[in-house]
């Protein structure tokens, strides 16, 4: 039951966020490009600024990419035996790939393990942003029907403000460049408040999902890979991170997050099975309500 407790108000913020968008219909676009572009890159800049600089950073970089490449390989594999076509085939790794570690999977870790641990989480969702931003893109090309080269992905990730703000914290702290306290309290009051926003935004964006009926094959791969697999191979490769135990348990719970609700953003834009993709994101979110409280508990 405690277990419970620690997902349980990250869904009853969500479950606010769907009630209020089922009521009021409102836009999400500019209250998520809100968040996008002014809460998380505060967030970010505060992290990288006031946590020091060490060989964690790197370890956590390498095992994150080094996961993604693991599932990407998986899911391809795992396309090909049940015979998905091109569009299928990158809507399973948009799915299984990438988790949901932003507006879910930092929430949580803030619940579960404290500041250091919310800490640790903001540090790999930047990650996240890079490789969602770079290898996210290149992959719903290659299922859309008009593909778009490399040059896209570099332009939207050059575009990222988040990851703009994690290089001028890295720069601030390495030059040693000091901000008065007031200045560091106004910028982490914003970034914090990009949490209760994220989480709300998630809300939403579920409210708008259709169901619908899709290839039970699919929406099981997905789910099977993403709330599987993905965890246990994490739990594997922390064998060979010298790390803290909570960088380790903080990368094993992000790794068991749901489908990235970014996710559904990039298969909208290039009409990657968009609505297979949202339905995944809808299915996950709430099977994860039991298998999240259970990774904790194993933890």
């Amino acid at each position: 039951m405690e277990l419970l407790l620690i997902v349980l108000p990250a869904f009853l913020i969500f479950t606010a966020g769907f009630i209020g968008q089922r009521l009021l219909k409102m836009d999400i676009k500019p209250i998520s490009t809100f968040s996008l572009y002014l809460l998380l890159p505060f967030l970010a800049f505060d992290t990288f600024y006031t946590n020091q600089l060490n060989t964690d950073y790197l370890y956590m970089f390498v095992f994150t990419i080094l996961l993604a490449v693991l599932m990407i390989g998986i899911t391809y594999l795992v396309g090909k035996v049940i015979k998905a076509d091109r569009p299928h085939m990158s809507a399973l790794q948009l799915g299984s790939v990438f988790p949901n570690s932003g507006n879910y999977g930092a929430p949580v870790a803030l619940f579960a393990f404290g500041s250091i641990g919310f800490d640790y989480a903001v540090i790999i969702l930047v990650i996240h942003s890079f490789i969602i931003n770079s290898v996210g893109i290149f992959i719903a090309s290659l299922g859309s029907t008009t593909p778009t080269g490399p040059k896209e992905a570099f332009r939207r990730l050059i575009r990222m403000p988040v990851l703009y703000g994690a290089v001028l914290g890295i720069l601030f702290q390495l030059f040693n460049l000091s901000l008065p306290s007031t200045i560091i309290d106004g910028i982490s009051m914003v970034g914090v408040a990009s949490i209760p926003v994220v989480m709300l935004i998630l809300g939403m964006q579920l409210a708008e999902i259709k169901p619908q009926k899709f290839s039970l094959k699919y929406i099981s791969t997905i789910t099977i890979l993403r709330m599987g697999v993905s965890p246990l191979l994490a739990v594997a490769l922390i064998q060979f991170m010298p790390v803290s135990e909570t960088i380790q348990h903080v990368f094993i719970l992000l790794a068991a997050m749901p489908v990235a609700a970014n996710t559904t953003i990039l298969a909208v834009q290039f009409n990657c099975k968009p609505d297979l993709i949202s339905f995944t994101t809808l299915v996950t979110t709430l099977i994860s309500l039991i298998t999240i409280p259970f990774v904790l508990y194993l933890l």
